[in-house]
């Protein structure tokens, strides 16, 4: 089982010709409203992509909990750890340009209010694996992975977003997965001399036996374990939206190991999860389904 501790969203997307900068209006022509959360977008993935996965997080009160879950709910994900608590559901405003590229604002709303304490109530093993990201307060975040860790689970965390990162946090997991900006914004925080996301991903293995794994975007992912480096190339695809290309990833990835891949195989359903996801527009929206996935990977790995 893949239990995901995570944020939950409603997502408020809309088309602009570019990016917003600061102090400057642009307009699109409509928007639409898309189920969303890193940690709900990474379950939804999960399940997608094959492996029994429950949710842990919480929503408010408002009819925007309802659209946030139901994605979940349809592709069977497990929602009896669901905390309703009493502040609005959480959003997030994503302008989308021409390009492909997002710029994201989240209103977090309950999801400052999800409890690990619901983790302790599950029977965690060997055979589980947690998916964490960084969306929750870190406080809670670190108290799910610890109990994970206790338990005998293995933990990913996707450190997105990799600010003010909580050093206790690489102490207890196995696997770690930025971005090229993330893997270097971590890198300053805690006093590594690397240069790139890739020497910077090496020295994280190197020096926290923790598998590290950076995604590229068009240029696919590097991971660095036990001293070993793999690159996997991206699918050659045409890009129209990137929102949810890493959430893909991580949970086709975490899926694939669940359902015994090596770490090989995990990254190449990552990567072709991700590249799927830039083809279609909004978050959970673009999220292939398994089928999708093994047959983007035909005849690309030999």
């Amino acid at each position: 089982m893949i239990t995901v501790f995570g944020s939950i969203n409603v997502d408020f997307v809309t088309r602009v010709a570019h990016i917003a900068q600061a102090g400057e209006t642009v307009l699109g022509p409509d928007y639409q409203v898309f189920a969303g959360g890193k940690g709900g977008n990474q379950a939804l993935a999960a399940a997608r992509a094959g492996a029994p996965t429950r949710m842990v997080g919480a929503v408010g009160h408002d009819p925007f909990a309802s659209l946030g879950l139901a994605p979940l709910e349809q592709a069977g994900v497990d929602l009896s750890c669901i905390q309703r608590v009493d502040a609005p559901t959480g959003a997030a405003f994503i302008s989308v340009s021409d390009a492909g590229e997002n710029a994201i604002t989240v209103a977090s709303g309950a999801n400052l209010l999800a409890s690990a304490e619901a983790l302790s109530a599950l029977a965690l093993g060997p055979s589980d694996l947690v998916l964490l990201q960084r969306e929750l307060p870190d406080t809670q975040t670190l108290l799910a992975a610890r109990w994970a860790k206790q338990n005998g689970a293995r933990v990913i965390l996707n450190i997105a977003p990799a600010d003010r990162l909580d050093p206790a946090l690489l102490t207890v997991i196995d696997v770690l997965i930025a971005n090229e900006g993330e893997i270097l914004s971590l890198a300053r925080q805690v006093g590594m001399t690397g240069t790139t996301p890739d020497t910077i991903a090496m020295q994280f293995d190197r020096d926290h036996a923790v598998t590290t794994i950076v995604t590229l975007g068009e240029h696919g992912v590097v991971a660095w374990s036990d001293g070993v480096r793999r690159h996997i190339d991206a699918l050659p695809v045409e890009v129209l939206d990137t929102t949810a290309a890493g959430d893909s990833f991580c949970g086709a990835f975490a899926a694939a190991l669940q359902r015994g891949f090596g770490l090989t195989g995990a990254l190449q359903r990552g990567v072709a999860a991700g590249s799927l996801a830039c083809t279609q527009l909004g978050a959970q929206s673009s999220i292939p389904v398994l089928a999708e996935i093994e047959k983007a990977l035909e005849g690309q790995f030999a």
